[in-house]
């Protein structure tokens, strides 16, 4: 285990703007805010827009910065990235971002019909040997539209070849 990443952990249990549901804890414990970011979190009626894998969350505080009227929510499932972005944002005093530490794989239990208007995929790893895995395999995008308003925007960032070529055929 990594230096600090058990003290990371602790002190991401305070932080306001992190909500965590790995696959175990989600059968467990019901989702209140689904549907219900902008009234419940946010307490405002902007935009939300997601980035999937978002690692540290360094593009979710940036995107955050530059656009103060939207809300952003950046989602992984790995705790110790998240809470880089995480910490930032408190220091910041951002409160149009948020976290969601769970599996991408179980998104459509965190957001309701059309509560999301934009979804980013910055650099997510290809999953060459896994096509369920691929973030725009028809398994996440049947998810996807699930809360994604009509002619919501998908924007993908790779420098993957494979995964621009497979999600191109789509």
């Amino acid at each position: 285990m990594s230096k600090g990443k058990l003290q990371k952990f602790a002190e991401m249990e305070t932080f306001s703007n992190v909500f965590q549901y790995p696959y175990g804890v989600i059968s467990k414990i019901p989702f209140d805010m689904k549907g219900h970011w902008r009234e419940q979190y946010f307490h405002n009626d902007n935009p939300v827009i997601l980035e999937l894998g978002c690692g540290k969350g360094e593009y979710t505080v940036g995107l955050a910065r530059l656009y103060p009227n939207i809300n952003f929510i950046g989602i992984d499932i790995k705790g110790a990235r998240i809470y880089t972005g995480a910490k930032q944002a408190l220091d910041e005093n951002l409160s149009n971002v948020a976290f969601l530490r769970t599996n991408i794989e179980i998104i459509d239990r965190f957001f309701g019909k059309d509560e999301v208007q934009e979804i980013w995929l910055t650099f997510s790893d290809p999953q060459m040997k896994n096509v369920h895995k691929r973030l725009t395999s028809t398994f996440f995008l049947t998810r996807y539209r699930h809360f994604l308003i009509d002619g919501g925007i998908i924007h993908l960032k790779t420098d993957s070849n494979f995964l621009f070529t497979y999600t191109a055929i789509w």
